[in-house]
């Protein structure tokens, strides 16, 4: 019986003597696609190349219009929500809906520490404007971008996680090159279905 006690006390005291370490917690695994491109469906009255790995989703919000969509990465749980609106020559409308991509990007002021605006010209001559959101906001990076005559195109990045946008970056980072890649092939297409 003594023997058992000793026994006893040996393994109590080797098991108080360790340190408890919590382990940290883990990141997200990112299994970011591999890059290639293909064309938007005919349907719609623009056109430019996507990521294979993204699917073309209708908006379905209550206020979604004709030729809104989501292009949703499903491996990355992200979606860039595009909306399109014609012009139809109308310089008031122009100037109301550049004030509302403004308005609607400076509404993240509260969460961003900085907002880092750029304007890009493709290599087909257009102008597109992409603002770059950084701290934790629900948008990553939005964008614009108009012939001013005719067609109106906004964009902007969301996740479906509620993930701390720094362990987004490399996430945040690839869809932004998508993006640019979006704005240097877009197309309008001319009234009557063709490019």
């Amino acid at each position: 019986m003594r023997n058992k006690w000793w026994l006893f006390f040996v393994l109590f005291w080797v098991s108080c003597e360790q340190t408890y370490t919590p382990k940290p917690k883990g990141y997200n695994r990112l299994d970011l696609p591999v890059r290639e491109f293909t064309s938007l469906p005919d349907s719609l009255p623009y056109q430019f190349e996507i990521s294979k790995a993204a699917k073309i989703l209708r908006d379905s919000s209550y206020i979604a219009e004709r030729y809104w969509i989501d292009i949703y990465y499903p491996n990355i749980v992200a979606n860039v929500q595009l909306t399109y609106k014609s012009l139809n020559h109308n310089e008031e409308l122009l100037k109301e809906l550049v004030n509302d991509a403004y308005k609607l990007t400076s509404k993240h002021q509260i969460k961003a520490y900085a907002i880092n605006e750029a304007i890009i010209l493709t290599p087909s001559g257009k102008t597109a404007v992409v603002a770059e959101l950084e701290g934790e906001v629900p948008s990553q990076l939005q964008f614009f971008i108009t012939d001013s005559t005719e067609n109106f195109l906004r964009g902007a990045l969301y996740f479906r996680s509620s993930t701390k946008n720094d362990s987004l970056a490399p996430a945040i980072e690839y869809l932004k090159i998508d993006i640019i890649h979006l704005l240097n092939t877009l197309e309008w297409k001319e009234p009557g279905g063709s490019s």
